[in-house]
């Protein structure tokens, strides 16, 4: 049951850093940028998220598009995208908001790089975190009598595997981001 844990929380560690590696902007226009967005609707009296409010498409690599399902929460939505940490300024047409996205300069995708690193490491620290918690519950396992000396062994070097190749996908996705937000 331990094992099944950790690798659940080690995925989970994994599929959260690549959700947030999503969100970092590279110059190029992806619905992933805004779609986790928190806006506050007023005349719902609630916080959505964006995608639950519109339907945002992408005509060009250097634009987004969001249509609201209800036309009035057009201005909460470009409020939510002005206070965001964007840096985006959209434009409201009719029943649309324009998003464009402008190209980063190098000082820019430096920084984007920085803030990928440090995603990483997050979720680096939570994947050990798991093992951590899951050797801990292994050790207890065995001063109870729970598993012999030598399974502790053998399950204590399976969670180190299983670490160690989720370090490694994670370090893979930091590696592609990072290419992708120094590619001009």
């Amino acid at each position: 049951m331990t094992m099944l844990e950790c690798e659940d929380s080690m995925t989970k560690a994994v599929e959260y850093a690549v959700h947030e590696f999503a969100a970092v902007r590279t110059g190029k226009a992806s619905p992933a940028l805004v779609e986790g967005l928190d806006v506050h609707v007023h005349s719902y009296g609630a916080h959505m998220k964006l995608k639950q409010l519109a339907m945002i498409t992408t005509p060009d690599a250097r634009l987004i598009r969001i249509e609201p399902f209800d036309s009035s929460t057009l201005v909460d939505i470009d409020r939510a995208i002005r206070e965001s940490r964007l840096g985006l300024n959209g434009s409201i047409e009719g029943k649309v908001i324009r998003l464009p996205i402008p190209t980063l300069s190098q000082e820019r995708r430096e920084q984007m790089v920085k803030l990928i690193k440090q995603m990483g490491e997050e979720a680096k620290v939570r994947v050990r975190s798991a093992r951590r918690d899951a050797i801990e519950t292994i050790k207890k396992g065995q001063k109870d009598g729970d598993i012999t000396e030598d399974d502790q062994h053998r399950l204590e070097k399976e969670v180190q595997a299983m670490t160690d190749k989720k370090i490694a996908e994670i370090e893979q996705h930091m590696v592609s981001k990072e290419k992708e937000v120094l590619t001009v």
